[in-house]
């Protein structure tokens, strides 16, 4: 049995498609159905079941899941340590934000270094992240959060990311010195999707201080955010970087609000047996600002503790 049909056995699994796994891969899609049935024959159980449209795995796929990517990754490992090679792949789990407009450079840098690398950058939600890190589908993951996402993963802390509120040009909450909480009462918010937790964050404060709001629209998508932020549907809570090419222009204002309650730090999460290439200690380094060996030694600390 190759290699290559659990990859493509893994990469169905991730994207719950044999369509969508087939665009990802390279690979007609009926080239994907073929290494499926011939895995499924080999283990002598179904894999895969649908519900309507829906695909995904049986208990016997999650379990061979699992086992496929140690085994894969146990096979990158091989390759590196005895071929003594620098590249291979990696796949990065993290918040649309952090995707966008923050891991793009560093991952230029990363290519530059290595230039035969694979990167896949997976945009998920933090709970998806945290549970996907743990069954080793990501590499590694990046998120914002106020403390650790979990104590039994690897946290390195990379950065303090300011989250800034947002409202077209003009708005009467832009033209103040400082916007208190109680006067934001009122106010209409747009909104990303319901897992974020920034956003949950902001909407648990302004109801624990008895803030009425309204939201008015909410959104998958942060540039469909800030246009209907230019557009004067209402004002959002958004990170720092992902608006701070509009506020430079002037096509939006920022409110002169914080609050202690939303201050959230860029977190990079590991799993703790995770076994750490060159290349992954370069990526690591690039992020946090630290040289490959000096990443390596605070891994080792953690590991110690």
């Amino acid at each position: 049995m190759e290699l290559t049909y659990l990859r493509t056995f893994r990469e169905v699994a991730r994207r719950q498609s044999f369509t969508k796994a087939a665009e990802e891969l390279g690979y007609a899609q009926s080239s994907v159905t073929m290494q499926m049935q011939k895995l499924e024959r080999e283990y002598g159980v179904a894999l895969f079941e649908r519900y309507g449209r829906q695909l995904r795995l049986t208990p016997p796929g999650e379990a061979l899941l699992k086992l496929a990517v140690q085994m894969l990754e146990l096979y990158d490992e091989s390759k590196e340590a005895i071929g003594k090679q620098l590249d291979g792949s990696v796949t990065i789990g993290t918040i649309d934000s952090l995707a966008a407009y923050y891991l793009p450079p560093h991952l230029q840098q990363l290519r530059l270094k290595h230039p035969g690398i694979g990167i896949q950058m997976l945009p998920d939600s933090e709970s998806n992240l945290v549970h996907k890190l743990k069954e080793g589908e990501y590499d590694l993951a990046l998120l914002l959060d106020r403390k650790p996402a979990d104590p039994s993963l690897r946290c390195i802390t990379v950065r303090e990311e300011p989250l800034v509120l947002v409202a077209p040009p003009g708005h009467p909450l832009t033209v103040g010195e400082q916007v208190r909480l109680n006067d934001l009462g009122g106010c209409e918010l747009i909104v990303s999707e319901g897992s974020c937790l920034y956003r949950s964050t902001f909407e648990k404060v302004l109801r624990e201080h008895g803030v009425s709001y309204r939201i008015g629209f909410e959104l998958g998508s942060l540039e469909a955010i800030k246009h209907c932020v230019m557009n004067g549907l209402g004002i959002a809570l958004l990170p720092r970087i992902a608006v701070e090419e509009e506020l430079q222009r002037g096509s939006l204002a920022s409110v002169p609000f914080v609050h202690p309650d939303l201050r959230f730090h860029l977190q990079l999460l590991l799993h703790p047996k995770k076994w750490m290439s060159q290349m992954m200690l370069t990526l690591i380094g690039l992020l946090t600002g630290e040289d490959a060996e000096r990443v390596q030694e605070r891994l080792n600390a953690m590991e110690a503790k």
